[in-house]
């Protein structure tokens, strides 16, 4: 019997090693960053506001950074910078303590994450064939959240060892993201033309890369917009588990739980994703998020939290990766980046608001409101995917 080529190329290795190191890098802070900041003396809401400042920063850029690589053709210089100053903002983050110097650092790290994230994904997408995207895609996100797995242990063990010494922590994190950056000089990017007829990029690139785009396109990004504005911040989960009355080992100990099933169902979902249909496995997801946000609202012991954030972990592993691959599937290839980053740049736009939502029916109504009203929109959603893409195009 002859045997098939696996889709896993050098190049989607390297990109997802080096996505594992520079999740490692992150998710060791994680767990620590709040904490870190109020030890050295930022307030509650000075902390939202660096996380809110930030994150616009990351959404504006990926949709800019990722039309600068279509039309120059180029990807590689994008994804080594943008992990570059992923890398550097880490370190950073410990040598100063004044606003202004945490601002920078933390917009910089997120600035890397627009910058590289349109590049990133195009190259994943030029290395695949439409059959292969799921099982690309799920690849890089299955050694991507490995990292998430890992970094947390590692902030564990760490400061087991040395309690409260952030500022090491942050310094160390510099290694595993450098290594990354390492890694980027072994890939041998394809040979890409620059775009004809270029036009001037500007920071509102998404708007107009929207109006442009191919209706398919708008109808899926749309619903997962919709989706994104009622899929709030995992905090609130976590909250919710903690308003029950665990503590905070057992709340990072779920959370790497939760990261250990997306790292383990990712690529095997995508492979099914390209035999069955991307749509069949992310509409699949969806129901799972309705039906662990559901959960969530009522639940209130250690085994059915355990048991949702299994559903929610197979949740992570049908939707992330699958929605860029989906994406990729109804774009022009010379627009991949800018697609790309044009839905992750509203996608962070929409979690910003999804956020603001669900605290306001925590605030107002209770946490049961906020997780029920996202149960309920995510299956809407569902719905309207199933309706237009599954029955009318059975092997989308």
């Amino acid at each position: 019997m002859r045997e098939t080529k696996s889709p896993l190329t050098r190049t989607i290795w390297i990109l997802s090693l080096v996505s594992l190191f520079t999740d490692i890098a992150s998710e060791m802070l994680y767990p620590v960053m709040p904490v870190y900041l109020r030890h050295i003396g930022f307030s509650i809401v000075l902390i939202g506001v660096l996380e809110g400042v930030a994150e616009a920063v990351a959404g504006l850029s990926k949709s800019y950074f990722g039309r600068l690589s279509d039309s120059s053709g180029k990807r590689l210089p994008f994804v080594r910078l943008g992990y570059a100053m992923s890398a550097i903002s880490k370190p950073m983050m410990a040598a100063l303590t004044q606003v202004w110097w945490i601002f920078s650092a933390r917009t910089m790290d997120r600035l890397g994450k627009g910058i590289r994230t349109g590049a990133r994904d195009a190259m994943l997408s030029d290395e695949s064939s439409e059959s292969t995207k799921g099982s690309v895609f799920g690849f890089h996100r299955a050694l991507d959240t490995l990292g998430a797995v890992l970094g947390p242990l590692i902030a564990l063990i760490f400061l087991n060892a040395f309690p409260e010494q952030y500022k090491k922590l942050f310094l160390y994190a510099f290694f595993p993201g450098m290594l990354a950056v390492v890694l980027t000089f072994l890939i041998r990017p394809k040979k890409r033309a620059p775009k004809l007829n270029r036009k001037s990029v500007s920071l509102l690139e998404g708007f107009r890369y929207w109006k442009e785009s191919p209706r398919a396109f708008r109808r899926i990004v749309f619903a997962l917009l919709l989706f994104a504005a009622f899929n709030s911040s995992d905090v609130f989960l976590l909250l919710k588990i903690k308003s029950a009355g665990f503590s905070d080992e057992a709340l990072i100990g779920i959370y790497i739980f939760y990261n250990l099933i997306f790292a383990i169902f990712a690529y095997p979902l995508g492979k099914l994703g390209d035999r069955i249909g991307l749509a069949k496995i992310f509409v699949l997801g969806l129901v799972l998020f309705s039906a662990t946000y559901a959960g969530f609202a009522f639940a209130n012991t250690a085994y059915l939290f355990l048991f949702l954030f299994l559903l929610y972990g197979i949740y992570a592993a049908a939707t992330d990766g699958i929605a860029k691959a989906w994406i990729t599937n109804l774009v022009q290839k010379e627009d991949t980046a800018t697609a790309i980053g044009t839905y992750t740049g509203f996608q962070s736009i929409a979690a910003l608001l999804a956020s603001s939502i669900a605290g306001w029916l925590w605030y107002d109504f209770g946490a049961a409101a906020t997780f029920l009203s996202s149960a309920i929109v995510c299956f809407l959603v569902a719905a309207y995917l199933t309706r237009n893409f599954i029955l009318t195009h059975p092997r989308d």
